[in-house]
């Protein structure tokens, strides 16, 4: 019995033992819980009875180089549910289905889905959204939103992009500059019951959103408009399939338009423009023919899409010939037409030949044996070298996306024939961009420069942010070689192939090409024609590519009258003035006169004053018979052909 005392004695103490040690472990847990963690579970519980609602950001807008601005934002609002505390289902899902224009079923599906919150529809203009807030519908929110506008329309559409629904960059500088432009988002921080309705009376938690920085470029909004009525004016009366135009300045690389035309409209851009929802007209277009479609729209072609440059890549050749000092100006060549080259016969594009002629002669007139000569004397590495020099190897930089890079052929696999048909553009194909950064180098002067958009990130009371800085290669080709360049390119404008580019006044240089499309002879051209303006001193640079005009499709002649009517308008409006040479003088009645009082004359006395004055179009106002008013004022000078505008009374 004592033994069997002592066994229960012994269990006894060992069940005590163990309850005290779990009681001091629980005792040590909960000291640790309620001391140690207290933060952290009284956070926990405060999320498992907070709902979270994001208050969006304002994305930052988009200025031209004038502080005109070309990307804003509209005020919308997004329209959600809470399951838990809708009362009237139905009735939620009639008002909104009527209100935002959305099928029955669809809202039905949002309203009965068990969530904690579910968007029914975004980007719903203020308006309506302060209709369905009259409603006072439980379970029901409207939330303040912003919805990108563009006030231009369609105005370089495939240069700034736009945004998605979700208010993040899909194209363009929208895209590529996201990061300074999409801000931070707020949130609104509910209190709820455990079943997850909203306690009246409870404070909220505010976090304000941050803004967006802005984005400054050197787009400027007047030289795009004037640059896209000229590209849509020469798409129309050639029917081509899309014209491409750069405008750029060759000193720094800013660029001060890029259109392709056609554009779309920025502010509907899921709807196919005109132009090609034409061919499809009648057709149900699958999703996935409806993305291609849509993408092909948005594509900026000219850094996306490769061409072979045609003739204005002589300049190229002519540059690396003058570097090398293997051509001078007076050298002569004889052009019959044709050039044989190892086993082939290359022509040229005058079918009679060009004759005997001398260097400054066969740029003048384009002449493709001519550049095949100075081509097989540079030889393949030389030329391989200056192409390198001049980035045609190499993307540009630009600070877009989507940069398609040239498709050369390996130098081991150029021979006599790749060489020749190189030498005047053909066999091998660059972006238009590529080509006018080259260009660039070649007239300013020596200095390769990247092409960019971009030039400042401010915050929205004008604080810098960040200079965007743009890499620049000095000296890829000599100073001397491009003065002369300038010098020939400028004859080519004045008494050559790009006749049609002069404007009096301003001293213009340039290029003229006539691309054959591949696969050869199959009659599908693109015309085009990369020009500078003053000629001395480069200030713009800018090419145009008309793609399959019909009818007349040369370079010179429907490609060069672009530039020339582009840099009429824009080189006074940067404030180049005309310097009319003395036989432009003569040839075209240049001159100034100072203007006669014509106030108080009779319409008769006006006449005869008129007969020695040489102004353009006179227009009188009014009833009367006598001046009371003119405009130009009296002792104003005039350039001769200037309007005069007299009132009569």
């Amino acid at each position: 019995m004592a033994r069997n005392r002592t066994y229960n004695r012994r269990n006894s103490l060992l069940v005590v033992s163990i309850i005290i040690m779990a009681a001091v472990l629980l005792t040590v847990r909960l000291g640790y819980l309620m001391i140690f963690k207290s933060e952290d579970y009284a956070a926990r519980a405060q999320a498992l009875h907070e709902r979270e609602r994001a208050i969006k950001a304002e994305r930052g807008s988009i200025y031209d180089r004038n502080g005109v601005e070309i990307a804003t934002n509209k005020p919308v609002c997004t329209i959600s549910v809470i399951h838990s505390q809708i009362t009237d289902p139905e009735r939620v899902i009639e008002v909104l289905s009527k209100e935002l224009g959305l099928t029955e079923e669809r809202v039905r599906k949002r309203v009965e889905k068990i969530s904690s919150i579910e968007r029914v529809k975004s980007n719903v203009d203020k308006e309506i959204a302060d209709k369905i807030r009259e409603y006072d519908l439980d379970g029901v929110m409207v939330d303040e939103d912003y919805k990108r506008y563009y006030p231009y329309g369609s105005l370089a559409s495939k240069v700034i992009g736009f945004t998605g629904s979700d208010n993040q960059g899909i194209i363009g500088l929208e895209v590529k500059y996201d990061q300074f432009l999409k801000g931070i988002d707020g949130t609104i921080l509910t209190l709820t019951t455990a079943y997850g309705l909203e306690i009246e009376n409870a404070a909220e938690d505010r976090i304000e959103p941050q803004a967006g920085n802005d984005l400054h470029i050197s787009l400027d909004v007047n030289i795009q408009e004037y640059a896209q009525q000229v590209a849509k004016k020469v798409r129309e009366a050639k029917n081509a399939n899309n014209v491409k135009l750069i405008v750029m300045n060759p000193q720094n690389g800013e660029i001060y338009a890029i259109v392709n035309e056609p554009e779309f409209n920025l502010n509907d851009p899921y709807t196919l423009i005109d132009e090609i929802a034409a061919e499809y007209e009648g057709e149900t277009l699958t999703s996935e023919k409806m993305n291609q479609l849509l993408n092909g729209m948005w594509r900026n072609a000219c850094i996306s899409d490769t061409y072979d440059p045609g003739s204005a890549f002589k300049i190229v050749t002519a540059t690396a010939a003058l570097e090398e000092k293997v051509v001078k100006y007076t050298d002569t060549f004889f052009c019959p037409g044709y050039k044989k080259v190892e086993d082939r016969i290359i022509r040229c594009h005058k079918a009679g030949g060009h004759g005997s002629q001398t260097f400054v002669d066969g740029i003048k007139n384009s002449c493709n044996p001519v550049f095949m000569e100075i081509g097989a004397r540079v030889g393949v590495d030389k030329m391989y070298t200056y192409y390198n020099l001049l980035g045609l190897f190499d993307k540009t930089g630009v600070d877009l996306p989507g940069e398609a890079n040239s498709i050369m052929h390996k130098p081991e696999n150029v021979g006599a024939v790749e060489l020749a048909t190189m030498s005047f553009g053909q066999s091998f194909q660059i972006t238009p961009l590529q080509l006018l950064v080259a260009g660039s180098a070649i007239v300013n002067g020596g200095t390769l420069v990247t092409p960019h958009l971009g030039v400042e990130i401010r915050t929205a009371d004008e604080s810098v942010v960040r200079a965007l800085d743009y890499k620049t290669t000095s000296g890829v080709i000599s100073k001397e070689t491009s003065e002369q360049m300038k010098e020939l390119l400028e004859a080519v404008v004045s008494d050559g192939t790009g006749k049609r580019a002069y404007l009096p006044g301003f001293r213009v240089g340039g290029k003229t090409a006539t691309s054959e499309k591949l696969p050869r002879r199959s009659g599908k051209y693109i015309s085009s024609f990369i020009g500078f303006a003053p000629a001395n001193d480069p200030q713009l640079i800018a090419l145009v590519l008309i793609d399959e005009p019909t009818g007349i499709y040369y370079g010179g002649t429907i490609a060069a009258p672009v530039i020339s009517e582009l840099f009429d308008n824009i080189l006074p409006y940067m404030g180049i003035e005309e310097n009319y040479t003395e036989t432009e003088k003569e040839q075209f009645n240049v001159g100034s006169f100072v203007v006669p009082d014509f106030v108080g004359k009779t319409k008769s006395e006006v006449k005869d004053i008129l007969k020695i004055y040489e102004f353009g179009e006179t227009y009188p106002l009014g009833e009367g018979d006598t001046v009371m008013e003119q405009f130009p004022l009296p002792g104003e000078i005039v350039e001769k052909e200037s309007d005069l505008i007299l009132y009569y009374n």
